[in-house]
């Protein structure tokens, strides 16, 4: 059972973890951003963008979302040391030389969306091609259910090249074989060279980052609904994330 990070035992292992001076990973949507009902009405409020820029002035910072990496940069409000997008597979500082193949491998599914184009925009379905992967997006659907089901039908066509992996009002797709999150996240550390990570998420496309943390990383889920996630700690909402900052913060030498 996942415990809350401002418990005693939280805070302990908080401490613990930043006496490693960790890689600071963040996922954005529903972590450091509100969810809203269109993707691009999405912001880092001002006063925790000032706080993630103090964190970034003394340790590495790294956003690692499920967005494409040229749309989330905007939306950030501070400069990161690292952006990885496309839930792992868009790292622009080391691209995988097969990037264009695993771009092409969701052609079966642009294929199958086209086809049923004016279906998927009478359930109110909006597609979102991010290159890397695809996001059916239901959360503004007027029949939830109704949009689900036609998601189902066209996914199910889908060969098992494909992964797909539902979130919070979305369905994604993108190849089984490109890298997720957790692989980004493993790879950022051993390029910012840290002792350990501290890893905030939120859905499903973070999982893997929880399951595979190893000793020396301390990850947390902002929310308690899951109870099967493997995050190791949670935070009740994101409203909770700006005392948690602030608690990093404090474990930090000053800037140079």
């Amino acid at each position: 059972m996942m415990q809350h990070l401002f418990s005693p035992p939280g805070q302990a292992a908080l401490a613990a973890a930043m006496r490693r001076s960790p890689l600071l990973a963040f996922d954005f949507d529903g972590t450091l951003a509100p969810i809203e009902l269109l993707p691009e009405q999405a912001r880092v409020p001002a006063a925790l963008s000032a706080q993630l820029a103090a964190l970034a002035a003394r340790a590495p910072v790294a956003i690692v979302t499920g967005r494409a990496v040229a749309d989330v940069r905007g939306l950030l409000g501070f400069v990161p040391r690292y952006i990885v997008g496309n839930h792992g597979a868009e790292d622009e500082d080391e691209a995988p030389a097969d990037r264009p193949a695993l771009a092409r491998a969701i052609d079966p599914l642009r294929r199958l969306l086209a086809a049923q184009a004016a279906a998927l925009a009478d359930a109110g379905v909006r597609v979102e091609d991010k290159g890397l992967s695809i996001a059916l997006h239901y959360r503004l659907a007027p029949r939830p259910a109704d949009a689900t089901a036609l998601i189902g039908e066209i996914t199910s066509q889908l060969p098992p090249t494909l992964h797909v992996f539902a979130g919070k009002m979305v369905v994604n797709a993108m190849a089984a074989r490109a890298p997720d999150k957790a692989d980004a996240v493993r790879r950022l550390q051993a390029r910012s060279g840290t002792g350990g990570v501290f890893y905030v998420g939120d859905d499903v496309n973070d999982e893997p980052v929880f399951r595979s943390a190893t000793a020396h990383w301390l990850t947390v889920r902002v929310g308690s609904d899951d109870v099967a996630s493997h995050a190791q700690y949670f935070i009740d909402s994101v409203d909770e994330m700006a005392p948690m900052l602030q608690r990093l913060l404090t474990h930090l030498p000053p800037p140079p």
